[in-house]
């Protein structure tokens, strides 16, 4: 078990029973709900139930994945925490995804003003980001996360076995975040991860814990993305919007794979923009083209692209932010770029793709 210590919550990295027994004991909470997707529910929820024993878990399930992330899912959750007579001696443990681990997280910050909630997050992308930083909320209008709150959980508990439980394009998804946390700083990372070429043969404990050491210096120094920890949306200004968009089409995409597209596009911005050397350029495009499946998209789908980016909570003065890399792991936050700068970006990843 390693641990890593925020200012006022820990993340448990490793088997996870013995620490979330003491924690559930030492808080002593009025009642215990769990929630979860048909999929956590069949493969995650068992090793729960059986390695915390003598504890009444009342169990949350919806619906998985990113089209289910609404207000409307909120309601089912509230509804549900309501029946089971929740108070805010209550716990909330999110058993699941990004999709749980945000939506859960934002539900318990908001029911009755607030109740203790911890991530259990079972996908190597939550596990390495979505859990860990206490940005909470739902999308809206196509836009991601756009309603949502700042809230710590009480305690990240991360249990590398999950994985085994994801599908091979659920790993890939992940793997994107760990790329991303290399990008921005850990260059070291970044040749790591370069030498990766099966995603079926990696240790995934091994680019965990630098991943999470990365998004913990920067959430310590920035907890309410006022500046630095604007760094983490490294490819997720486009990606958002291209995910954002596949979600209604009947070719959607998975985080992962949309925030890949991203970086390939605001890696071009970065060499146009922050000095990003034409080489590094070149590897890291190379890197996510070989790595996931991506395809080109119809340069009518651009307006729409640039509408959501133009959305971003991170814009300011009605011009889109970025963050920018002028060298692999290094990286620079509050980066504007023009309408046909980022149309040139687009073009840039189709012809890539």
């Amino acid at each position: 078990m390693q641990i890593i210590e925020l200012s006022d919550y820990n993340i448990y990295v490793g088997e996870p029973w013995a620490e979330l027994i003491s924690f559930l004991r030492e808080k002593d909470y009025s009642s215990h709900f769990v929630l979860v997707d048909e999929n956590t529910r069949t493969h995650c929820l068992p090793l729960l139930l059986d390695n915390v024993p003598g504890l009444d878990f009342q169990i949350i399930e919806i619906a998985s994945g990113e089209i289910h992330k609404h207000i409307g899912t909120c309601q089912t959750i509230w509804g549900e925490l309501m029946a089971g007579k929740a108070d805010r001696q209550s716990l909330l443990l999110n058993l699941g995804g990004g999709v749980i681990g945000d939506m859960g997280g934002f539900c318990a910050a908001t029911f009755k003003r607030g109740m203790d909630f911890v991530q259990m997050p079972t996908t190597l992308l939550s596990q390495v980001d979505a859990s860990i930083g206490g940005k909470l909320g739902v999308d809206f209008q196509q836009v991601k996360n756009s309603v949502g709150v700042f809230r710590n959980p009480q305690a990240v508990f991360v249990y590398p076995d999950f994985i085994k439980t994801l599908s091979f394009e659920e790993t890939r998804s992940g793997f994107a975040e760990i790329i991303k946390h290399g990008l921005i700083a850990d260059h070291a990372e970044w040749q790591k991860i370069q030498k990766i070429s099966d995603l079926n043969q990696v240790n995934w404990t091994e680019f965990i814990i630098p991943s999470l050491h990365v998004k913990e210096r920067i959430v310590k120094e920035d907890p309410f993305e006022k500046g630095l920890r604007k760094a983490l949306n490294f490819g997720h200004t486009i990606g958002h919007a291209i995910e954002g968009h596949a979600l209604e089409t009947d070719r959607p995409l998975l985080h992962g794979e949309a925030i890949a597209a991203g970086m390939i596009a605001e890696s071009f911005l970065s060499h146009k923009h922050a000095g990003l050397a034409e080489k590094t350029l070149e590897q890291i495009t190379e890197f996510l083209v070989n790595t996931y499946d991506l395809y080109p998209f119809g340069k009518d789908l651009f307006p729409i692209f640039l509408n959501l980016m133009e959305q971003d909570k991170k814009n300011e003065k009605g011009l889109i932010n970025f963050s920018l890399i002028p060298a692999a792991g290094e990286v620079l936050v509050n980066q504007t770029c023009s309408r046909e700068e980022i149309v040139e970006a687009l073009d840039y990843l189709n012809a890539q793709v």
